[in-house]
C-alpha cells in the first residue's frame, strides 16, 4: 500500500476494540516456571495466593492454557473513555532522520494517568470491587502506576494505599499530588510504617529505595488489614494479560492497512508494556505463522536481562513475596537514583524471561543521557514530550532507523510510547543543565545482589 494512503494517526472504531485479552502463555511451548512459596519453595497453590491477591486475578495468574479471556463489559466501557489509543506514523521523525525506515508508535499517554498503566489498574480494581473488598495496596516507581490505580479505585469507590519509591516521591511531587487528588494515600518507601520498611532502613540507612522495597511494604500492609488485597502494576502474568490490549489494538490497526512490522521495540522494567505490546505478535511467531524481531530496552543502571541471571528470586527486597524464576539482579540490588523510575526493578516478568531465554527476543541496555538525547529529538519533531521510560524505546527505534539509512533497507519499526513526561521535568532540567550522569553498575556491584539469590534445589 502506498504511504500516501496511510494517515498520520490510525484510529480504530469503537466496535473494533478487543473484547478479549490474549494470554501468550497458551502458545508457549516452554511455559514460565511456577511461583514458589517463600518458605517451603513449593509451587504456590491458588488458596495461598488468594491471601495476597484477588481471587479472580489469581485464576488469571495461574492460567497458562486459555488463549483468550473475556474482558468484562464494565471494564470495556471504562476503556472507551480513552481507548482505542492511536497508532501514529512518525513521518516527521523519519524526515528528520532521512531514513528509509517506516516508524510507527503506539501512544498510550491519552489519559489522565499519562501512561498505559490504566489498562491493568481498572481491571484489578474491578475484580477487587467484585470480591467486596474495602481497598487495595500497591507500590509505584515513577508514579504512573500509582496514578492509574488511584483513578481506578476512585471510579469503583475503593480505598487506595500507595508506597512510592522514595527517590521518585522526592523527584516527582506533582505525580504524587495527582494520586492524592484521586483520594489515594501516598507513603515514601522504605518507611517506618511497616516492619519490613524498618528492617530495610536499618540495613540501608538513607537509601533512596527501590520497587522491591516498596512491594514488600505494600504486601505487608495488605495482609495486615481486613478487606484489603495487594495489586501490582507489572511483572505478574495477569498484568501482561490485561496489557495485551495494547498489542491487539496495534495489530488490528496495522492489519487494517496491510502493514507488517519487521522490528517491535518496547522499554522493559518489569515487563508490563513490553509484554502487552508484543504478545499477539509473539503468538504468531510461536505458532510459526510469522516472524518478527523483538527488542527489549532497559536502563544500563538496572540491566536485569542483559546482565542478570536466570534464576528463582524473590520479587521483593523484604523476601515476603513468592519466588519467581526470572532474569534478576537479586532482590537485594538497589538501583541508582536515576530518572528511569518505572524501569528500576531488579527482575523481569517470568513470561518475558522465558521468551528471552528461549532466544525469541533481543535485549539491549542504554545509558540515560543517550535516552534523553533521543527524547528531546523526538519531542522536537513529533510534538509529544515522552516519559523517560518510553524514551528507552525511542532511543533504540532511532538507532534501528539509522541502521536502515546506512544499509538502505526499508524496514518497518513499531515501538511503544508508554506515556508522557510532563511530570518528569526535573529530569529534563538536569539533562539540559549538563548535570545528568550515566551510572552503570560494576560486576562487583552486581555480585552483591547475585550472592543473595536463594538456593533453590
Amino acid at each position: 500500500m502506498s504511504d500516501k494512503t496511510i494517515p498520520y494517526k490510525i484510529y480504530l472504531e469503537e466496535n473494533e476494540m478487543p473484547r478479549q485479552w490474549y494470554n501468550v502463555r497458551a502458545d508457549m511451548k516452554n511455559k514460565p516456571a511456577p511461583l514458589l512459596h517463600p518458605k517451603t519453595h513449593q509451587p504456590m497453590k491458588a488458596e495461598e495466593l488468594e491471601a495476597v491477591f484477588c481471587k479472580e486475578l489469581v485464576k488469571q495468574e495461574l492460567d497458562d492454557t486459555t488463549a483468550y479471556i473475556d474482558i468484562p463489559e464494565e471494564i470495556r466501557n471504562f476503556y472507551k473513555m480513552y481507548r482505542p489509543s492511536p497508532l501514529v506514523r512518525a513521518y516527521c521523525l523519519e524526515e528528520r532522520l532521512q531514513t528509509p525506515a517506516k516508524i510507527y508508535y503506539k501512544f498510550e499517554g491519552n489519559n489522565t494517568s499519562g501512561s498505559h498503566k490504566l489498562n491493568s489498574a481498572i481491571a484489578q480494581a474491578y475484580y477487587a470491587k467484585q470480591q467486596g473488598l474495602k481497598g487495595v495496596t500497591t507500590e509505584t516507581g515513577a508514579g504512573q502506576w500509582g496514578t492509574a490505580l488511584s483513578m481506578a479505585c476512585s471510579y469503583f469507590g475503593l480505598d487506595c494505599n500507595v508506597y512510592m519509591v522514595k527517590v521518585s516521591y522526592e523527584q516527582k511531587p506533582f505525580r504524587r499530588e495527582v494520586m492524592r487528588t484521586y483520594g489515594a494515600s501516598v507513603t515514601p518507601s522504605p518507611s517506618e510504617t511497616t516492619e519490613v520498611g524498618k528492617r530495610i532502613l536499618e540495613a540501608h540507612p538513607g537509601t533512596s529505595g527501590s520497587l522491591g522495597c516498596a512491594i514488600s511494604e505494600a504486601v505487608e500492609a495488605a495482609t495486615a488489614k481486613e478487606g484489603y488485597r495487594y495489586v501490582l502494576g507489572s511483572v505478574l502474568t495477569q498484568v501482561l494479560l490485561h496489557q495485551s490490549i495494547i498489542g491487539l489494538e496495534t495489530k488490528t490497526a496495522l492489519d487494517k492497512y496491510g502493514i507488517t512490522p519487521d522490528i517491535i521495540i518496547g522499554c522493559a522494567g518489569g515487563g508490563s508494556n513490553l509484554g502487552g505490546l508484543i504478545s499477539p505478535f509473539m503468538g504468531e511467531k510461536l505458532r510459526g505463522e510469522k516472524d518478527y524481531h523483538f527488542i527489549a530496552v532497559e536502563p544500563a543502571s538496572c540491566p536485569s536481562l542483559t546482565r542478570g541471571r536466570y534464576a528463582y528470586d524473590f520479587c521483593d527486597t523484604g523476601m515476603v513475596c513468592p519466588l519467581a524464576k526470572m532474569y534478576t539482579l537479586g532482590s537485594g540490588f538497589i538501583p541508582s537514583a536515576n530518572h528511569a523510575g518505572g524501569l528500576r526493578y531488579h527482575g523481569m516478568s517470568s513470561v518475558l524471561s522465558q521468551l528471552y531465554d528461549d532466544g525469541l527476543m533481543e535485549a539491549r541496555s542504554v545509558v540515560q543521557t543517550e535516552v534523553f538525547e533521543a527524547a528531546e529529538q523526538f519531542a522536537r519533531v513529533e510534538g509529544i514530550l515522552p516519559a523517560p521510560e518510553s524514551s528507552h524505546a525511542i532511543r533504540v527505534a532511532i538507532d534501528e532507523a539509522m541502521k536502515c539509512k546506512e544499509t538502505g533497507e526499508e524496514k518497518t519499526i513499531v515501538f511503544g510510547l508508554t506515556g508522557t513526561g510532563y511530570f518528569d521535568m526535573m529530569a529534563y532540567e538536569k539533562f539540559h543543565n549538563g548535570e545528568m550522569a550515566d551510572y552503570v553498575p560494576t560486576d562487583e556491584d552486581l555480585k552483591q545482589g547475585f550472592d543473595g539469590l536463594p538456593q533453590i534445589g
